[in-house]
């Protein structure tokens, strides 16, 4: 059979007349990949799954049986455009009472999203051009960068180094790419690194954003989930609500992985140019959804419990992991545990060498049956991600005892 005009119409931003050619296989796919080809070589041991990073227990009761008695309302089965006012006022109301950012306008300051993703896949339409930058952080979630480069935009790298605290070093960004560039990218608490940004380095980034006339958009999906202090949004530096916005999620802090729902506050202009990008690209989440958001919302200590269990797994992880030979130091926030991979595994006077993380993850599920995530964009680091199921604390502590189990009978060289 001839092949398709089609194949030749594809944009070139996705590959055009290549499209779908491509042998290369990517990341996720190959942890998929081995995750399965584990299961079949090894039945009767079970996989640990440290590397999924999406919480592992349902939505809060009182948050689903809002969802079920707002479903069923007449009122909420229209379209729900840039979202309702309920919304808005809570995720303000949310704001200042825990993060102390007093001054959101929930007329012209929030507005809903269909959670992170969707907010940063629609953020670049209004910003750039062909030719112009967009400065991101690796490793890192890349969604915003992507889209950019849909657009014609380029995507300039800092790295996250250990030595820096994971926070990128803004002084390395060249002259002619500041010249150029629209948005600078922050993600705190991160993923992968799971560390948590200070007032001073927020405040830096203020100036730097005013300095070099870019926008910050500050992805604060694992905001509220810190495990020391209060948490820190960059809209409570002074002077930030000039120049930035910050993306919240109820997806990680609430157990609503699946329910798709967030929102974008901070500097009015940017919110009002999101509002309308997202006007003409989606009709809103189901009211139903919003209003089940605002039950969560109007109820932080749903995430103090929830950060209390992470905060309890991570312990006994690094932990574990130390007791194996590993460096293992405990993130300030999020669910993940960002650590160096070793560059060789010996037992029995056998040695096996990785040149990369990603071979030391592969190694690990192959032949340890636990699942982590691989980085190499700045050093060879795996993400292991806290939110495995387990039934109790004590099943907690069972799986953890596992995984050190089948690490301890080896030697690792760092």
């Amino acid at each position: 059979m001839s092949e398709s005009y089609i194949q030749n119409l594809f944009a070139e931003r996705i590959g055009g007349a290549s499209y779908g050619k491509s042998t290369a296989i990517y990341k996720f796919a190959k942890i998929k990949q081995a995750k399965a080809a584990a299961k079949r070589k090894n039945p009767d041991t079970p996989l640990i799954d440290m590397g999924v990073g999406e919480p592992d227990e349902m939505a809060d009761p009182q948050v689903v049986e809002t969802l079920r008695n707002e479903a069923g309302k007449p009122e909420n089965r229209g379209y729900a455009d840039n979202g309702g006012p309920e919304f808005r006022e809570a995720a303000a109301d949310y704001m200042k009472k825990v993060f102390g950012v007093k001054e959101l306008d929930p007329e012209t300051d929030v507005i809903h999203s269909i959670g992170s993703k969707t907010a940063l896949s629609l953020l670049p339409a209004g910003f750039v051009n062909p030719g112009e930058y967009v400065i991101m952080t690796v490793p890192g979630y890349p969604v915003l960068g992507t889209h950019a480069k849909y657009y014609g935009g380029n995507v300039h790298n800092v790295e996250l180094h250990e030595e820096n605290d994971f926070l990128p070093n803004l002084g390395s960004i060249p002259r002619e790419v500041l010249e150029k560039a629209k948005i600078l990218v922050l993600n705190y608490p991160n993923n992968p690194t799971g560390a948590c940004a200070t007032n001073e380095f927020f405040q830096r980034a203020v100036r730097f954003a005013k300095e070099n006339r870019l926008i910050i958009v500050q992805d604060a999906a694992y905001g509220a989930l810190v495990f020391d202090g209060k948490p820190l949004s960059i809209l409570s530096v002074p002077g930030a609500k000039d120049v930035a916005v910050e993306l919240h999620s109820l997806s990680k802090s609430y157990n609503m992985t699946g329910w798709r729902i967030g929102f974008v506050c901070g500097n009015p202009l940017i919110v009002k140019a999101y509002g309308d990008i997202k006007d003409n690209s989606d009709s809103g989440q189901f009211l139903a959804i919003q209003k089940a958001g605002v039950t969560a919302l109007k109820h932080p200590a749903i995430t103090q419990k929830i950060t209390t269990k992470y905060f309890r797994r991570m312990d006994l992880l690094v932990e574990a992991l130390n007791a194996g030979g590993f460096k293992a130091k405990k993130s300030g926030g999020t669910f993940f545990l960002y650590t160096r991979a070793p560059l060789s595994a010996t037992r029995d006077g056998k040695t096996t060498r990785f040149d990369t993380a990603e071979a030391f993850s592969e190694w690990l599920i192959g032949e340890q049956l636990i699942s982590t995530v691989p980085w190499d964009e700045a050093g060879p680091y795996v993400r292991f991600s806290v939110t495995f199921e387990a039934k109790d604390e004590k099943d907690e502590k069972r799986i953890i005892h596992e995984i050190a189990d089948r690490l301890n009978p080896y030697s690792f060289e760092f």
